[in-house]
Order: C-alpha cells, then sequence, then structure tokens
C-alpha cells in the first residue's frame, strides 16, 4: 500500500473524514495541506529530502481568504505537482462534477482516479486508492461512468481547447490563425480555424460563439 499520502483540502471536517477513512492503512504516513502553495512546498521538501510522497489526494476547489497564494485551484496544483514529480499517484476528491474537466485531465495524464464528494464517498475513496495502488487503470465510481462515457464521445484535442481560450480573450479568427502559424500548427490557415469552430459549435449545438464560449466554460473546459 502507498507509504506517504498527502492530502490537499482546505475545509478540515472533510480532511479529518479522509484521514479517519485511511486509518485502516496502519503503515500509511498521512500529511495534510490547506492551501494548494502548502502542499506544492511539502511535496517539492518531501523530494529534496529523497522521502517523496507517492499519493496525492487533492480537491479542485479551494476558498480564497486574506492568504495570498499563487496557485489557487486543485488543477493548478495537480499540474504543478505533475511537473516536478511525473510518477507520483493523484486521486481528485471533489464535488466538481463537469466530466468534461475530468476527462481532459485524465487525457493528460494528471490523474489516476476521481471521486465525487458526497454519501459514502470515503468508501468510494478507499477503492480508488486500491485501485490506483494496484495500478489497475483509472478510476471513476460506477454510478459516474455513463457522464464519464458521454463526455468521451466527442474527442477535443488540445488545440480545440487553445481555440476556444482564444476566443474567449477576444482574438479574432485572424489572430488565432497567426497565432497557430507562429507555433507551426499543421491546421493554421483561416479556413482552418474556421472549420475548428463549426465543428465545435454543432457539436455543442451553438447558435453563435459567445454561446459556444459561454457553453465550454459551464462544463469546464475553459
Amino acid at each position: 500500500m502507498f507509504k506517504k499520502v498527502l492530502i490537499a483540502e482546505d475545509i478540515d471536517t472533510i480532511s479529518f473524514g479522509i484521514v479517519t477513512a485511511l486509518a485502516e492503512y496502519s503503515t500509511m504516513e498521512i500529511h495534510h495541506a490547506k492551501y494548494c502553495d502548502d502542499a506544492l512546498l511539502k511535496i517539492k521538501k518531501a523530494i529534496q529530502e529523497n522521502n517523496p510522497y507517492d499519493l496525492l489526494i487533492s480537491d479542485l476547489s479551494f476558498k480564497a481568504d486574506h492568504t495570498k497564494t499563487i496557485l489557487h485551484a486543485g488543477e493548478e496544483l495537480v499540474q504543478a505537482v505533475k511537473e516536478i514529480q511525473p510518477e507520483i499517484r493523484i486521486i481528485v476528491y471533489s464535488i466538481e462534477d463537469r466530466m468534461a474537466k475530468i476527462k481532459n485531465m485524465f487525457d493528460n495524464n494528471l490523474i489516476n482516479a476521481y471521486v465525487s464528494k458526497g454519501r459514502n464517498s470515503t468508501q468510494e475513496l478507499k477503492k480508488a486508492i486500491e485501485n490506483v495502488y494496484a495500478n489497475e487503470g483509472k478510476y471513476v465510481p460506477e454510478n459516474l461512468q455513463s457522464m464519464f462515457r458521454e463526455a468521451s464521445v466527442f474527442e477535443i484535442e488540445e488545440q480545440d481547447i487553445e481555440l476556444l481560450n482564444l476566443l474567449a480573450k477576444g482574438y479574432s479568427q485572424e489572430e488565432i490563425s497567426k497565432d497557430f502559424r507562429s507555433k507551426n500548427y499543421t491546421s493554421a490557415s483561416m479556413s482552418s480555424v474556421e472549420k475548428r469552430i463549426n465543428k465545435l459549435k454543432i457539436h455543442f449545438n451553438s447558435r453563435n460563439i459567445t454561446h459556444l464560449i459561454s457553453q465550454t466554460k459551464d462544463i469546464g473546459l475553459i
């Protein structure tokens, strides 16, 4: 079983519930961080001391308070951790239910499992831990697998997400084409950009670009 675990969670009662649920794993050393910045510092320090964490359990949403932070969300933490410790296993334990966002994290090899907070969720968390430790592939609870499959029907590429982000920032199609050409993307022409936008509008049944941006924000793609 995992030897050293870090829980990134800003709500004490939830963190305590996780620790209680993991108490049966007697050899597991468990640490806790309320802020994403603190969690990243703990992981960096553990690496420097040659005693790294082998599992991170993280929420995705962290409420802002008086403390100044650089990382504001669990997704930012996960990305930062993977950059310095690619081999660490990561479980997202969150109320976040926008499956397109979760799928995107799986597709980018950022996480190994996702468990939604709720009734009996600590039992699901233990199943996820055992699944991830046994290296049995990505883990999503049975009651969410249909939603996950729906999010998988239409494959959205990284370039699509980049396109949506540029549209959300107010870039014109011509400006996006120039940006893509500067990055040597194969489909960077004006016509290619227009086709990508139309493809996305058809998939999401969007009335216009503004509607498309709103929809993709709602499901967590951007």
